[in-house]
């Protein structure tokens, strides 16, 4: 019952192979209270009413890149939970370029703006309506979703890998600031490739997913794991821990070069 007692805001939950479905699943084990959140395509398109029966979780819907939407949902989380929260989960991510298959030396920019403005600049939206609502109680956690690509070169991630370079950004600079008022830490967790509904539609995933399983130690982490270590950042065990970008990756992030892909 690491959580016991916690309350928090879970975003990005679709379906049963969302990685934030795995965590909201994990929050309710350990304890806690949660408030799920999805824009209102995603909650039409999604199965996520069975995981809110699941969790006994209200779902209220919110555009993460409209301030009107984020201050209502808030508001709303707060008038649930009868005051502040503990954690948010951002998992939040979508490219039209990569959708459409747009090369990275292509980009349409009206898409570019969106995949920006979706998969990173609502990380700051939605941490600034918290901040300015005075949402978020004292050593409160707020975990972000990212991939390696932020730091490294993977083409067929397209213009992804900025929004999430952008992501990382927001978390280590509005930690600072919330870490300042209210000890509230923010962190981005670099997962490995993971079999969701978002990340099999990237070219190459298949491949991808199959050479990261040989390039680390211990193999890919899994949703599941996925959802553990976020468990662990929201709970208490780690209120020193803040403004890092974390890998979770099998050991993926500080290799170079695997035997087993060297010919005997």
């Amino acid at each position: 019952m690491l959580l016991a007692g916690k309350k928090g805001i879970i975003f990005g939950a679709l379906d049963n192979n969302s990685i934030a479905w795995k965590i909201a699943e994990r929050a309710h084990q350990e304890g806690a209270s949660i408030v799920l959140s999805n824009a209102p395509v995603a909650l039409r398109m999604g199965t996520i009413n069975q995981l809110a029966e699941k969790c006994n979780a209200p779902v209220i819907g919110a555009d993460a890149t409209n301030m009107e939407d984020l201050e209502n949902l808030v508001r709303k989380a707060m008038e649930h939970f009868g005051g502040g929260f503990d954690f948010v989960l951002h998992s939040i991510g979508m490219s039209p370029n990569v959708r459409k298959k747009r090369d990275y030396t292509n980009l349409n920019y009206a898409y570019l703006t969106q995949t920006l403005d979706i998969s990173a600049i609502s990380l700051h939206k939605i941490l600034q309506t918290c901040y300015q609502l005075d949402a978020i109680n004292e050593w409160g956690s707020v975990v972000g979703l990212s991939y390696i690509a932020a730091q490294r070169t993977f083409p067929g991630y397209g213009d992804m890998a900025d929004a999430k370079a952008a992501l990382e950004s927001i978390a280590r600079s509005f930690g600072y600031h919330y870490g300042i008022k209210n000890k509230v830490r923010v962190n981005t967790i670099s997962q490995s490739p993971t079999a969701t509904t978002a990340g099999t539609g990237i070219k190459g995933f298949d491949d991808f997913f199959d050479y990261a399983q040989k390039m680390s130690p211990l193999g890919n982490a899994s949703a599941d794991a996925c959802a553990d270590y976020c468990i662990s950042l929201f709970s208490d065990l780690t209120r020193m821990v803040t403004m890092q970008n974390l890998f979770h990756d099998g050991g993926f992030s500080n290799m170079g070069l695997s035997p087993l892909f060297l010919d005997k």
